[in-house]
């Protein structure tokens, strides 16, 4: 079986990804592709794996799992998403490492699946807007005790993108950024479900949806009806358009408030990313999504 399993980052599509899927699980169906509900697989995934505290499951354990799981008769393709699969929020710095998990969750997610084809699909953030968003889930505990003395200018997806391929070495990989996803929000879905380029699917601008006004998103919608795409593309390039005219400014300007931050830092922080993406871009063995 395929399975397609979206790892997160924390604080990126807020679960609008897991909504978006959804929706296209009675349509998929036929196609032998199963979409259960978040409460089908999230806390059973997480207390099996905790349960077994780094050692090997038992050989029936796939089994089981794909039993309680999967409602669909003969399915094919299992698709899955947790924004928190690595860890929550307030453990992304745990111990001074950046998603210092990482290995132990991806080796353990092969593990209980060993026979079926991985697939991980990743979201990427900026770290000064990433690392705003996140302290800013978490309570009770200083700016400094979160980042457990961790220089955000180190923070380097790529270092996490390398231990994913380490820990999951046979897992085709799929990276996009969080920046994008307006624009590639249907090539999210479509890689997530399997589905090939230009399918629609249900669903495919509820993104877009979050951050442009009513009447852009009318607009929008009756001039798809009259001009459909013809590619990738020119979609991309119509929804860009649109957004210059009609998106929702506080919905894409960013604020970030951290102790002892500054314009300068911010700036140098995004420099880094913008190299760091680029990096990731050319890694072997990742199929990076980009408008």
């Amino acid at each position: 079986m395929q399975i397609a399993f979206h790892i997160g980052a924390n604080c990126t599509d807020g679960d609008m990804l897991v909504r978006s899927l959804t929706k296209n699980a009675s349509g998929l169906a036929p196609q032998g592709i199963s979409i259960p509900g978040l409460s089908k697989y999230r806390r059973l995934l997480r207390e099996t794996i905790q349960n077994l505290g780094g050692a090997a499951p038992l050989p029936q354990t796939r089994d089981v799992l794909i039993q309680q799981i999967v409602d669909l008769p003969d399915a094919n393709r299992l698709v899955m998403s947790n924004s928190a699969f690595i860890c929550l929020p307030i453990r992304i710095f745990e111990a001074g490492e950046f998603y210092g998990l990482t290995t132990m969750k991806l080796r353990a997610l092969t593990q209980l699946f060993p026979n079926d084809e991985i697939e991980v699909h990743l979201a990427l953030r900026n770290p000064a807007t990433f690392i705003a968003a996140a302290f800013d889930t978490i309570r009770n505990k200083s700016f400094e005790g979160f980042m457990n003395g961790t220089d955000p200018r180190t923070v380097r997806w790529s270092d996490m993108v390398t231990r994913i391929k380490a820990a999951a070495p046979q897992a085709k990989l799929t990276v996009w950024c969080n920046e994008d996803i307006p624009l590639i929000w249907g090539d999210i879905l479509r890689s997530m479900t399997g589905v090939p380029a230009m399918t629609p699917l249900v669903g495919e601008y509820d993104m877009l949806g979050s951050i442009m006004t009513p009447e852009g998103m009318a607009r929008f919608a009756s001039y798809l009806k009259s001009h459909p795409p013809e590619g990738a593309a020119q979609q991309k390039r119509v929804i860009s358009a649109f957004l210059d005219k009609y998106a929702i400014a506080s919905e894409i300007e960013e604020e970030i408030d951290l102790p002892g931050w500054d314009a300068r830092l911010v700036e140098e922080l995004t420099v880094l990313y913008e190299d760091d993406v680029n990096k990731i871009a050319q890694m072997d063995g990742v199929t990076f999504l980009a408008p």
